[in-house]
């Protein structure tokens, strides 16, 4: 099936996190296992709305009256060292065994300097920040067969009243090592003036479901489990 790309809109999404169904947002969530330590968030079950505003949005094709819903998944993949597997046959296994769903992204402003990169040229530098946030898991398979096909990924079959109103909430069962963190840092110069350091964060875990949810209000439009990698509602 042919799907037109939809991207919603960094406003749209914000909207839905303001709501009061929304799930807490993933920075909160991931300063607060980490305050009191990941040992005791073993085992607990996490629920975290889906960030649509980026290049992994959801895709909409409209037919008589319904729409099908995708959020494809084929290159969700997490290139972080703990999840290469570099023996992996690749007619069997993928080479990054965890896969990711984008969560929420933080900027920091942190001031700025005064910097000559180019003799003779002095200019301002800017400090900023970015933190990432991500739902890391390795059981991407157990929602539906490991195929070699750019549409895999969770699908809904929806209301076409829905179109454009639809978000994706995913729970999931925090595992070891719970929290991961990596730091890439792109030093300032004269054409880009800006120290900018990039911290990608994970909540790992297993996943558990994956729901289309209604922007509008929060409710649950249909719930897809393992064994399932698509689901339907009236």
């Amino acid at each position: 099936m042919f799907f037109l790309r939809y991207i919603f809109t960094a406003t749209t999404v914000a909207a839905f996190f303001a709501s009061a169904q929304a799930a807490e947002p993933a920075a909160r969530q991931y300063s607060e296992i980490q305050s009191t330590g990941t040992s005791q968030a073993i085992g607990r079950t996490v629920e975290v709305d889906v960030d649509l505003s980026g290049i992994s949005g959801l895709a909409e094709a409209e037919r008589a009256g319904r729409i099908e819903v995708l959020y494809r998944m084929a290159f969700n993949n997490i290139a972080e060292g703990w999840s290469w597997q570099p023996l992996a046959d690749p007619a069997v296994d993928d080479y990054y065994r965890f896969k990711f769903l984008p969560l929420q992204s933080v900027w920091e402003e942190r001031g700025e300097y005064r910097n000559e990169d180019k003799i003779g040229d002095p200019q301002e530098t800017k400090v900023s920040w970015r933190y990432d946030y991500f739902l890391a898991f390795a059981n991407l398979y157990d929602f539906y067969p490991r195929v070699v096909d750019d549409d895999a990924g969770f699908s809904a079959d929806l209301p076409a009243t829905l179109a454009g109103h639809v978000g994706l909430r995913a729970k999931a069962r925090l595992i070891e090592p719970v929290l991961s963190e990596s730091t890439t840092y792109w030093k300032a110069i004269h054409a880009r003036p800006v120290d900018f350091t990039l911290k990608k964060r994970y909540l790992v875990g297993q996943l558990e479901e994956v729901d289309f949810v209604d922007l509008s209000n929060g409710r649950v439009l249909c719930a897809i489990h393992r064994g399932e990698h698509h689901c339907s509602s009236r």
